[in-house]
């Protein structure tokens, strides 16, 4: 069984980590910690009951044009005894001044019981959708009248997609590894010039997300959650998110976060970008409460740390999350990834 997950890690490593592409970035949402089915699709019915969330986001707020995401997700166990099979839906729309994309994605996860108690599992997850982007030229400003780059009234078209994963988990500690978009990349000549034929401009890069994370019992009640996500799109500057959170009595989670820029790879645009790219992003603050046992609520405030500072009022984010159904069983202990 060990020689087995080994394998399986190894395959799907260099599988995930061998695919590049370019256009621009997918969602990021600061919340992915509460339910990380959003950045990988192998944590489909992790939690081994059926859950449902929804998630508003509202990017650098008093920006005109500032982003604005939506996502409403589902995803639980076809097959509550062994839960071998996960399966989920999910939603989303993300506004950015005159462009939008809307999504949908089926999700599988097959989950591979590593120990006879059950206490770790391997899961390679897929999920297969299709995205329509969109660009409205009524909300853009032209500079020559008559500009033929700028499309009359709103243009748009669909890309199918695919995301791939692998997730690892045993009560003490989690690692997995994701590829999103992997058909929205740009390679067209035409990158910039929108028109009823190209929308190439517009469309996600691929990109490539590793996360993992403990959790720390510091006394009876009181547990400690970090987290770490590394987020790369193979041409721009490597994201990376510090995350610890306090878990009080199961109920209520507090926190913060770090999110910088990190030179992991050797790429060119470090020696030709204006100021080198300040590495400084932003720090968040993090909350979660369990209003009752099957409902949760949870809150998020970006504060951005470089010369976007004085010039926005930071990024809000707002989660609600709902488990239904009745569980025919019951766990050891709760779900804290």
């Amino acid at each position: 069984m060990k020689n087995y997950k080994i394998k399986s890690l190894l395959t799907f490593s260099i599988l995930l980590l061998g695919l590049h592409s370019s256009a621009q970035q997918s969602i990021q949402f600061t919340q992915y910690i509460f339910n990380s089915i959003s950045v990988n699709p192998a944590y489909t019915g992790y939690k081994e009951e059926w859950f449902a969330q929804t998630g508003l986001r509202s990017q650098w707020t008093g920006w005109q044009g500032a982003p604005r995401t939506g996502t409403i997700s589902v995803d639980g166990v076809l097959d509550p005894i062994n839960k071998r099979h996960g399966v989920g839906l999910q939603l989303s729309n993300d506004r950015l001044g005159a462009q939008d994309a809307t999504s949908i994605y089926a999700n599988y996860a097959l989950r591979l019981q590593l120990d006879n108690d059950d206490t770790q599992r391997l899961a390679l997850g897929v999920a297969v959708g299709v995205t329509q982007y969109g660009l409205d030229g009524n909300k853009l400003q032209e500079i020559d009248p008559g500009d033929v780059a700028i499309p009359n009234g709103k243009i748009s078209s669909w890309n199918p997609d695919i995301r791939l994963g692998v997730y690892y988990y045993n009560p003490k500690w989690y690692v997995g590894l994701s590829v999103q978009d992997l058909f929205s990349g740009a390679d067209s000549n035409d990158e910039f010039r929108f028109n009823e034929n190209s929308l190439e401009s517009l469309y996600r890069n691929v990109n490539a997300y590793f996360i993992a994370g403990a959790l720390f019992e510091l006394e009876e009640g009181l547990h400690l959650r970090p987290s770490l996500l590394v987020k790369d799109d193979f041409r721009g500057p490597t994201a990376l998110d510090l995350n610890a959170m306090f878990i009080f009595n199961n109920k209520f989670w507090a926190g913060a976060g770090y999110r910088t820029r990190a030179r992991i790879f050797d790429r060119d645009y470090f020696d030709t970008s204006p100021a080198k790219l300040s590495s400084v992003n932003a720090i968040t603050g993090i909350v979660q409460f369990y209003a009752t046992e099957r409902f949760r609520i949870g809150y998020s405030y970006d504060i951005m740390l470089n010369r976007m500072r004085g010039v926005q009022n930071g990024t809000h984010e707002i989660t609600l999350g709902l488990t239904f159904g009745q569980a025919l069983r019951q766990l050891l202990s709760p779900r804290y990834f």
